[in-house]
């Protein structure tokens, strides 16, 4: 075994002969960052032509490994191997992806383990740089990383070790979120059967009848770090999710920036957001954590209500899949990335006819049937936290030479 630099066995960030060889209409594959995911959650479905991704894009072929760049993506350990599958054998995606195309000398397999390895993700978070929310692992880490290569027999009967085991991790995985999936149904379907009761029972009037106003605020050049004590910040949209309001997501506001202090949201506020993509956009949360100096920005709306509807009663309604219906037949754009609710859209959505009292007993036993279900994903998501060190400690052993792999089960015969 040899101690080397990932440069002498894998070319990093080279041209793209299968690219190069394509006609401008010629279809090929287009990898966004939010398909950049390890194992089955790679995602290749996306096309364009070579003309419209001929300039400010990543090029990269079959049979190379892509690392992604950007914090926070790098240390989620999201590198991935196209192996095969790319449309005429090439691909076009993010700037934010390094490209390391294997050598003779590398299986390509073990090369992606490296990339996965405790020390290259930690050492490579080192040496990112740029601001906070915007760093970036440069090339030359790459490059100059150093790691034992033993033989290529060696190299892919560890691969072949590390294959079995992150399956096995991946299937236990799997079920784990298929549990995820169906506690989000559970709560789905709570909601629906109380809000079809209280339509059923009492009627519906247009959300209009109980709008005071509904503004929106702005959104001007802000730091990538959260605010901190002392300081104002913009909401991002991230701070609007599923019922509930995050007020850590959020970016500094400069100081030679003045704050529009109408904007500062409060407590009690009803925020939907304004755009998102077509599956989140019309999300809604109630701030309730006295928040700090935090600004409405120009993609979520404050619903002022009149006193005969309660904000929180309001969020269970515009959660239902009724009024999620309607924000997915109305919201408009461009792009199916990024979609925009109008005003008038918000006014018209059905609200269930119903006194302060029935309101608070719904909001009761939701609150109940919640707290349920927000404790089995706490411990789903620590037994998935577990799972994902596993497998980052299980790689960096094997890719390390500090477990012998001859010796251990997970090879498959």
């Amino acid at each position: 075994m040899s101690l080397m630099r990932l440069r002498y066995v894998a070319q990093i960030n080279p041209s793209c002969p299968a690219f190069d060889g394509l006609h401008d209409e010629a279809e090929l594959t287009f990898l966004p960052m939010e398909n950049v995911w390890p194992g089955d959650r790679l995602d290749l479905g996306q096309r364009r032509t070579k003309s419209s991704v001929a300039t400010g894009y990543t090029r990269f072929q079959n049979g190379d490994v892509l690392v992604p760049k950007i914090t926070p993506t790098f240390e989620a350990s999201r590198s991935v191997w196209v192996a095969d599958g790319l449309v005429n054998g090439t691909g076009a995606g993010t700037t934010e992806l390094h490209v390391l195309r294997p050598g003779a000398e590398i299986d390509p397999r073990f090369l992606l383990c490296i990339t996965h390895s405790h020390p290259f993700l930690k050492l490579g978070e080192a040496e990112m740089y740029g601001v906070a929310g915007q760093k970036r692992v440069p090339d030359e880490f790459i490059r100059n990383f150093a790691v034992e290569v033993p033989p290529l027999e060696d190299q892919r009967r560890i691969a072949d070790f590390l294959d079995a085991e992150v399956a096995q991790i991946a299937r236990i995985e799997l079920v784990q979120r298929a549990a995820l999936s169906k506690i989000d149904e559970r709560d789905r379907a709570f909601l629906d059967f109380e809000l079809d009761r209280l339509f059923a029972r009492f009627g519906a009037i247009p959300f209009r009848r109980v709008i005071r106003r509904i503004e929106q605020g702005s959104s001007p050049q802000c730091d990538s770090t959260p605010a901190e004590d002392g300081e104002w910040g913009v909401l991002k949209i991230s701070s609007v999710k599923r019922g509930t309001f995050f007020p850590k997501e959020n970016k500094r506001l400069p100081e030679s920036v003045i704050p529009v202090r109408r904007y500062a949201v409060r407590d009690g506020d009803l925020l939907i957001t304004r755009a998102n993509t077509p599956e989140l956009v019309g999300d809604v949360a109630v701030v309730d954590q006295s928040p700090r100096m935090l600004l409405l920005p120009d993609l979520i709306y404050r619903v002022e209500l009149w006193g005969g509807l309660l904000p929180e009663f309001s969020s269970i309604v515009l959660r239902g899949s009724r009024v999620r219906g309607l924000i997915q037949a109305t919201a408009r754009g461009t792009s199916q990335s990024m979609v925009k609710l109008r005003g008038e859209d918000i006014r018209e959505w059905p609200i269930p006819n119903v006194d302060l009292a029935e309101q608070r007993k719904v909001i009761k036993r939701v609150a109940v049937q919640q707290a349920v279900t927000s404790s089995l994903r706490f411990r789903i998501g620590r037994q998935l936290e577990l799972l994902a060190e596993r497998k980052q400690a299980l790689i960096t052993a094997a890719v390390t030479g500090r477990i012998d792999v001859t010796t251990m089960r997970g090879i498959r015969e």
